[in-house]
């Protein structure tokens, strides 16, 4: 049931219902029925779906080369908490009308910052306040929450990791009302993203240093958290670049050497988005598969990036081959721990009708369902598996499986290249796997 509050944002669009693929009704889901269940367990489950705070409430479709195009009516509220309120009230009905469970924030999307830490802290106390009401009437949950700790003029040389210690003071303090938020609002989770924990120059940058700093920025929040009753999982969200010319999260392996290093890998896992991976040259597949085999494969932040452009242009996911590779990681990780998907994605600039937010979050939980269906009959129909399987047999008995276990020496393995002689090559078969995936598309 949609909660709308003293205004209706979206007027004309009621609840979002499930009419199969073949409708015409561009406010209907095609393929994501909430309830159907897939792989043992409902679509609704496997996804978790939420929204992002920021860029659907936010943002104002502004950037280098103009001003703002999307002009929201909170947005033209001169009294910060009551700008606050009155976006919430569109948050939430938006959140309901599209049948999500979920949302993610940064602390300072949810209400202006203040002129002073106190002033914020006060802020957020009383915006929280009212997202509770919001989330009782509801049933609407903080997927996860996060601090903004890359606009603000003062992160310009990074927050855990800047020079001076005492903009690390006060990277801490807003980190601190952020966690405390995000526990009143009962958020699962908490999310780090780095956006501004690298450098732009390594002749000014003592690298290790800063490094050693943002693991113990980690390791105290990790600490503050779960002595305030924070019992979710901490990510960390890899991006290689952008704002910075480097980012110390770069990638997912990056990420996990960094949480081993110090400590944190029992409380943390991976946040992986789609367009980082795409900025790290990498594809979210491999990513995935990186993260699922350290079994920290955490939350998924959906949209994509434009291929021939070399930014984070967050557009919604439509790509069905990209993201059918992500679910059979998916799948065969047994879906994500303790995360769902976020959809931190934005309209174009260009996009300026209400209904424009929801065709953009229906197509994107349509992708990923259509997705998740296709990866799900090609591991139970098809010989996908099974290739997959018979290319590693060697390692299933004799020699080879001693060889994992640790049983055999360089001398072993001499003396079994001797007895093999020159050995032929072995087809991979990657066309025949690609013909596959093309297959059930």
């Amino acid at each position: 049931m949609a909660v709308i509050g003293k205004v209706e944002y979206f007027k004309g669009i009621d609840h979002i219902p499930y009419e199969g693929n073949g409708s015409d009704n561009p406010l209907a889901y095609k393929y994501y029925d909430a309830d159907q269940k897939v792989a043992g367990k409902s679509m609704k489950d496997h996804f978790r779906f939420a929204v992002a705070y920021w860029h659907s409430f936010c943002g104002q479709g502004t950037d280098p080369f103009g001003g703002a195009t999307q002009n929201y009516p909170w947005d033209q509220l001169a009294d910060p908490l009551e700008a606050a309120r009155a976006k919430a009230d569109a948050a939430f009905e938006f959140i309901t009308k599209m049948g999500f469970a979920y949302f993610c924030f940064h602390d300072f999307d949810l209400i202006q910052e203040g002129n002073s830490l106190k002033e914020s802290e006060s802020r957020l106390r009383q915006i929280g306040e009212y997202i509770s009401e919001k989330q009782r009437e509801s049933g609407v949950g903080v997927l996860w929450g996060t601090a903004n700790l890359f606009s603000h003029p003062r992160y310009m040389n990074g927050a855990s990791t800047n020079p001076d210690f005492r903009v690390v003071a006060r990277a801490g303090a807003q980190v601190k009302l952020a966690l405390d938020i995000t526990i009143a609002l009962k958020g699962e989770n908490y999310v780090f993203w780095g956006g501004r924990e690298g450098y732009m120059s390594l002749l000014n940058t003592d690298m290790k240093r800063e490094i050693d700093h943002m693991g113990q920025f980690l390791v105290m929040a990790r600490d503050y958290g779960r002595k305030n009753g924070f019992k979710g999982q901490f990510f960390v969200e890899p991006k290689p670049m952008e704002p910075m010319k480097h980012q110390y999260d770069f990638d997912a392996s990056t990420v996990i050497g960094f949480l081993k290093e110090y400590g944190l890998q029992d409380d943390f896992k991976i946040n992986l988005e789609f367009n980082h991976a795409t900025l790290a040259n990498h594809t979210m597949q491999h990513e995935m598969a990186v993260a699922a085999s350290h079994n920290m494969l955490g939350s998924l932040d959906a949209n994509r990036g434009d291929y021939q452009n070399g930014w984070d242009t967050d557009q919604f996911p439509n790509n069905l081959y990209e993201v059918t590779e992500a679910m059979l990681v998916f799948l065969q990780a047994g879906g994500l721990q303790g995360g769902g998907i976020n959809f931190d994605a934005k309209i174009r600039r260009n996009s300026t009708d209400p209904a424009d937010l929801f065709y953009a979050h229906i197509g994107g939980a349509d992708i990923f369902a259509r997705a998740l269906l296709t990866a799900d009959r090609i591991l139970k129909e098809s010989p996908y598996e099974a290739l997959r399987k018979d290319r590693y047999a060697s390692f299933d008995t004799g020699k080879g499986k001693a060889f994992e276990a640790g049983g055999l020496s360089f001398t072993d393995l001499y003396e079994l290249a001797l007895e093999y002689g020159e050995v032929p090559p072995k087809s991979g078969k990657q066309e025949l796997l690609e013909n596959i995936i093309n297959q059930y598309l």
